[in-house]
């Protein structure tokens, strides 16, 4: 015998079950596969994917919150004009490729992940839909069997 002195029975949100009832798994909210109608643009999805790697995938990609955090305006700073007489110098036009190539590679990397987040919005929105309806199909189900169980009940005293 148990310490709490039941065997056949548990208490489980202030009631008594039966050992033997035949209740689910608890299921990991991760494997739950929604049936979801959407399919972006191959050309959306091209703009959202690193060349020469796996195609960018809203169904897969999740975001941090850091990663969704508002980036801050940074204020321009005040350009600094270089006189012509050290424009010929090979140092600064070498500085300035790079520059340019650095604020290139930067300006890539956010419109990119500006374009994966607004594909994964768009996918989170319709999987938000079809979440609901089901879940409206789900409560209308569980009210009929809350309807049939009820006239069984009464059928029974």
């Amino acid at each position: 015998m148990s310490s709490s002195g039941l065997t056949s029975q548990s208490v489980q949100g202030g009631q008594l079950l039966p050992a033997n009832r035949n209740t689910p798994s608890p299921i990991d909210p991760d494997t739950i596969q929604v049936p979801v109608g959407y399919e972006p643009d191959p050309a959306d999805l091209a703009l959202s994917s690193i060349p020469g790697q796996e195609m960018f995938d809203p169904r897969k990609r999740k975001f941090s919150e850091e990663e969704l955090k508002p980036q801050p305006m940074i204020k321009k700073a005040r350009k600094v004009f270089i006189p012509d007489d050290l424009k010929q110098d090979d140092k600064y036009w070498a500085r300035r490729r790079k520059n340019n190539m650095a604020a290139k590679r930067s300006r890539d990397a956010r419109r990119l992940k500006e374009n994966q987040i607004a594909i994964r919005a768009s996918f989170l929105e319709k999987e938000n839909s079809a979440l609901r309806q089901e879940v409206a199909d789900l409560r209308k189900e569980l009210g009929k069997c809350k309807n049939i169980l009820a006239k069984s009940q009464k059928e029974v005293s």
